[in-house]
């Protein structure tokens, strides 16, 4: 088994708490030794941790068990992201009781993925229970970030990325790491990259360009001149 987690105690007996790479290789569902290996190295100590993520996310089993396992821990979590959290790997943040980001990190969040063989009733099936496992994430989330299940799920739909700032003013973080060296320097300007928003600018570009291509004289048409 590959661990993609690692602990580090420190000199004030504090532990800081690494999580790099993908989420399990292989899904904690029905698998006893990883998650109790995992709950034992965590309640192996006590006080405060400091988390630091990096992770383009993965198993949403393994996800839920660990964020339940830091949400029931006693000691307070600090989350820090310093390249990115996507995906199962931002429900793993949400657990944290301060969520702080660098301020060239990210975060994504987006519909569970699944794979699903057989008729269309199990196709079906899978629909329905992918639609459950969303509702699932969406309670973390709405847990930290405050924001309405329906904007939840429309984030979650464009596949959104978010900037630190973004997801400061989202709610899905607190503050940005470092905050307090920028003195009165002017804010950044914070972003959400959709990919389903660039989808529709590209379709309605599309449409305009189109529109155009239609009322041009003829001689243009010949010539071929308007080109996308």
């Amino acid at each position: 088994m590959k661990k993609f987690w690692n602990w580090v105690r420190n000199a004030d007996e504090s532990r800081t708490l690494y999580l790099n790479g993908t989420i399990a290789e292989e899904s904690w569902f029905a698998d006893d030794v990883t998650p109790a290996m995992f709950k034992a190295e965590l309640m192996a100590g006590e006080g405060d941790i400091t988390l630091w993520i990096n992770s383009p996310g993965g198993d949403c089993v393994a996800a839920s068990q660990i964020y339940t396992m830091l949400m029931e821990y006693k000691g307070a979590i600090t989350v820090k992201i310093d390249g990115i959290a996507a995906s199962a790997a931002s429900v793993i943040a949400m657990a944290g009781t301060t969520v702080l980001m660098a301020p060239t990190a990210l975060m994504m969040v987006h519909n569970p993925l699944t794979v699903a063989i057989g008729d269309s009733e199990e196709m079906k099936k899978a629909v329905a229970m992918l639609d459950e496992v969303k509702e699932s994430i969406i309670n973390a989330y709405e847990i930290k970030t405050g924001l309405s299940r329906a904007k939840l799920s429309h984030l979650m739909d464009a596949e959104t990325w978010m900037s630190a700032n973004k997801a400061v003013e989202l709610g899905f973080a607190d503050d940005l790491l470092y905050a307090e060296e920028k003195n009165a320097a002017p804010e950044p300007e914070s972003f959400a990259f959709s990919r389903r928003a660039v989808t529709n600018s590209l379709l309605s570009r599309l449409s305009e360009k189109n529109e155009k291509k239609q009322s041009v004289e003829p001689l243009y048409q010949r010539l071929n001149l308007l080109k996308f």
